[in-house]
């Protein structure tokens, strides 16, 4: 039996959404952004919306985020100039990991052109072991949960 083929989502499928520019740079000798740029707008996203939520601390917190699991489905084209939003949900969280699913959209646009995910692993930033998340971690990804 075959796996269904994915397919875009729309706006509504996601809780929060981050305005990105694209940049000259960004895009491949075929004229838009190159795959691996879909990542980095992914990781943008999610951790700028941590940061103002006041849930990572990037330079002093004793937790971090360490991704163990990355995957993106590619829609329709993007390309700069083009202004994209990408949308954030948390699909899954448990005792210290957590499934981000990220949306990207050209900007004003209904169906996302890329969707992916990504799996942060919480660990103390010393000595790498898994840490239960943080309480101002889980207040701010109850606000993205699904």
């Amino acid at each position: 039996m075959s796996t269904p083929r994915p397919q875009p989502d729309g706006r509504e499928a996601y809780r929060h959404f981050a305005p990105i520019a694209t940049r000259w740079e960004d895009n491949d000798a075929y004229g838009h952004l190159n795959n691996v740029v879909y990542y980095s707008l992914f990781d943008t996203a999610v951790n700028r919306y941590l940061i103002e939520a006041g849930a990572l601390d990037i330079r002093k917190g004793r937790t971090i985020g360490l991704v163990v699991e990355t995957h993106c489905n590619y829609f329709a084209s993007v390309e700069f100039p083009q202004m994209v939003e990408a949308g954030i949900r948390v699909a899954h969280m448990g005792a210290s990991s957590v499934r981000y699913e990220i949306g990207i959209f050209a900007a004003g646009e209904a169906l996302c052109a890329a969707r992916g995910h990504f799996v942060h692993v919480y660990v103390d930033r010393d000595t790498r072991r898994p840490v239960p998340l943080p309480e101002a971690l889980q207040r701010a990804l109850q606000e993205l949960k699904v």
